[in-house]
């Protein structure tokens, strides 16, 4: 394949994903898009890839300190030249968007097609989002050390990665982040109680006590 055939074929996914900015910004389309699709687009904004990790549908006990700890690492960053993914859906971490976005940040999202068949809820900031054809929400497969596409994508297009708590996924995409040499960090936070509390009840399990979530069992504190 000769350079400008290759480049033809390049605009023909970048042009219309751009196109499709202000649909997606407000919520209302994410692409489906392989993995070489997701690469070459962030390829293309020539810009530092910031990945928050975290809970989602978990929530935080102290969402005010997770935005907190997000924002200082956010301003450690040049809108300019960094921007900001997280995994689509505006709960736990997701509530870094609207925080990025009013720091002038450009952000992306990916996202497992679960997410889609269970009709789960799209943040309202994100500018570019991304379904990855995957049948888990993330993580290692089962039984192994190896990612699952949604996670792979999240990782391999990550420069930075930034776990906020987080739970089993967050737990396996920050491990297989760090060896892979990413720049790596971790805040303890600890996830919402009441729904842990609730989600044991109806599954008949005992109350929780530790509500550190799986990611603890990377890192026990702050790190880079």
């Amino acid at each position: 394949m000769n350079t400008m055939t290759s480049r033809f074929r390049w605009l023909c996914w970048v042009l219309p994903l751009l196109a499709a900015n202000a649909a997606i910004a407000q919520g209302a389309d994410i692409r489906h898009a392989s993995q070489d699709e997701i690469r070459q687009f962030f390829a293309a904004q020539g810009k530092t890839v910031i990945t928050f990790l975290g809970y989602s549908g978990a929530g935080y006990e102290d969402p005010d300190a997770m935005l907190e700890a997000a924002k200082a690492e956010l301003s450690r960053h040049d809108p300019a030249t960094s921007l900001v993914n997280i995994g689509v859906t505006p709960d736990g971490i997701g509530q870094v968007y609207p925080l990025a976005k009013s720091m002038g940040f450009t952000t992306t999202g990916i996202v497992s097609t679960q997410a889609q068949k269970y009709e789960a809820s799209v943040s309202d900031s994100v500018d570019f989002g991304f379904y990855v054809e995957d049948a888990t929400w993330g993580g290692f497969l089962d039984g192994s050390e190896e990612l699952s596409p949604t996670s792979r994508a999240m990782v391999e297009n990550s420069d930075i990665v930034v776990a906020i708590g987080g739970g089993e996924v967050a737990r396996d995409e920050f491990t297989a982040a760090r060896r892979l040499g990413k720049q790596v960090s971790y805040v303890p936070a600890e996830m919402n109680h009441a729904i842990a509390i609730n989600k044991a009840r109806k599954k008949s399990l005992p109350e929780p006590t530790d509500f550190r979530g799986a990611a603890h069992q990377v890192f026990d504190g702050p790190s880079e």
